[in-house]
């Protein structure tokens, strides 16, 4: 249908203008490389690795600079890759432009090998927004199937890998790599901040085993990111906004890029969301709201709508890497029946964008509370995602410790309150856990960078460890890359 309305020679242009490679003209890429990259690339020269790669997460996070990394390493041959590929060997293609919507990627293939590079060959797909082809999941099976010669690395910015299409259809062929928003490591060092000679093999679970002088030392290396760490609270972890110094700029390409793009374009095009309306409001409730519980039947009747319809569109936003859903844990790690979950966004500078939250929040300590501890769930989320633990809110009866990281091997909770004056006492929620459950190791992210250093309580054998924020995420971003490593 496509060769009906476009002429041949047209499509091969479009192909040609995402591939300048192919004529030998000079392109850009990004110089800093996300943990994604590292993990593409090794599985690329997996050769008995016989699956595609999915890179999934939110918007402007970097996926397609990675893909284009990766072209970069192929055509030139890395340390890792050793020996330069065949530049027409290798095919971007995104997937979401108006002619290649048409065409399909199927299409896109034969007019590729008719043309460019021959069939059977090696060849090396980059497919980007890979969920705008139509019957997208069906075909990418049909290539790690019937064709071995592909090397198949995707993107899809809303989670187009929903379970119940990998389920039918991609069990065994994917590979799926999260790339989540910066870590405030990441963030430190894309800004060129982040030589501050902290010992790259120094985990957060290290610092139990630390002397008090080698804690002072570490937050004095520490000290000179302080600033960075209340931009990175405002900007966020989006790449493109982390180089900017207009916040105001920053807000308005995450309110247009991020929210706006998902919430108005992806949520009806690939979800068949037909009241936008609604989406736009509950998302707005979730920011005036983030990290609340949110009650099921008073949002519908806010907005007017079935109980249904905002579960519905809560598991659409999650689904879209835009929110964060925690559930509750009674003692003993049972679920709550009736669960009332908490929900975050992904980052908090999606909240500050929404709701125009400038520099005037660092002095507001509720709005920072909320901010900083949006910010820490991310970079747990983040670190302990390859363990595919559980994380949760722990609750008894009106008391509750902020997160739980809950995997077979360990317990972790973690309680945020970044004020001032942050004081553990006896009674609190998070002393009362470690003694009930019999935790091992516990976090108290505080503020100031004189709260740092070991708790004890007579009344639990847990290892309790005090820590800055700005502290605790740093060596969490970092450990995070170790672990890729």
């Amino acid at each position: 249908m496509a060769g009906e309305l476009v002429a041949t020679e047209d499509l091969l242009r479009v192909l040609t203008g995402f591939n300048p490679w192919w004529t030998g003209r000079p392109f850009g890429v990004e110089p800093f490389r996300r943990l994604a990259f590292q993990a593409c690339r090794k599985s690329l020269i997996n050769k008995s690795l016989r699956r595609a790669l999915l890179l999934s997460g939110p918007r402007r996070v970097g996926k397609t600079t990675v893909l284009f990394q990766l072209a970069t390493a192929l055509l030139t041959g890395d340390s890792e890759i050793r020996e330069p590929v065949p530049a027409k060997s290798i095919l971007y293609l995104s997937l979401d432009h108006p002619m290649l919507k048409l065409l399909g990627l199927r299409e896109a293939l034969r007019l590729y090998h008719e043309s460019i590079w021959p069939e059977g060959e090696p060849a090396y797909l980059l497919l980007d927004e890979v969920q705008y082809s139509k019957e997208w999941a069906t075909e990418v099976k049909l290539l790690v199937d019937h064709h071995p010669e592909y090397r198949i690395v995707a993107t899809g910015s809303a989670s187009v890998v929903h379970q119940d299409v990998l389920a039918e259809s991609g069990v065994g062929r994917w590979l799926t790599i999260r790339v989540p928003t910066l870590s405030f490591y990441e963030f430190a060092q894309i800004r060129g901040e982040g030589s501050v000679g902290v010992a790259p093999s120094l985990r957060p679970s290290d610092l139990f085993a630390l002397k008090a002088a080698d804690r002072i030392a570490l937050a004095g290396q520490l000290r000179p990111l302080l600033p960075s760490f209340q931009r990175y609270l405002l900007v966020g972890g989006f790449p493109e906004t982390a180089r900017q110094e207009d916040i105001g700029l920053c807000q308005r390409l995450l309110r247009e890029d991020v929210v706006e793009r998902v919430l108005k374009r992806d949520m009806a095009a690939l979800f068949g969301v037909r009241h936008i309306d609604v989406l736009e409001k509950l998302f707005i409730y979730l920011c005036l709201h983030s990290g609340g519980i949110i009650a099921h039947n008073a949002v519908a009747s806010a907005l007017q709508v079935s109980i249904q319809t905002v579960s519905n569109h809560l598991q659409l936003l999650e689904q879209a890497n835009l929110i964060y859903r925690l559930p509750p844990l009674e003692l003993g790690g049972k679920k709550i029946l009736k669960a009332k979950n908490r929900y975050y966004l992904v980052d908090a500078a999606l909240r500050n964008a929404v709701l125009l939250r400038g520099e005037e929040v660092l002095t507001l300590p509720d709005e920072m509370g909320t901010i900083v501890e949006t910010t820490i769930l991310r970079h747990l989320f983040a670190y302990y995602y390859r363990d595919t633990p559980e994380i949760a809110y722990w609750r008894d009866g009106d008391r509750e410790v902020d997160i739980v990281v809950r995997s077979p091997s360990y317990t972790i909770p973690v309680e945020v309150k970044f004020r001032e004056n942050a004081r553990l006492e006896r009674s609190s929620p998070l002393v009362t856990m470690c003694q009930r459950e019999a935790i091992s190791q516990a976090y108290f992210v505080t503020k100031r960078e004189e709260d740092f250093g070991p708790l004890e309580f007579a009344e639990t054998n847990t290892q309790l460890m005090r820590i800055p924020a700005h502290i605790f995420c740093y060596l969490l971003g970092q450990a995070e890359r170790l672990l890729w490593a």
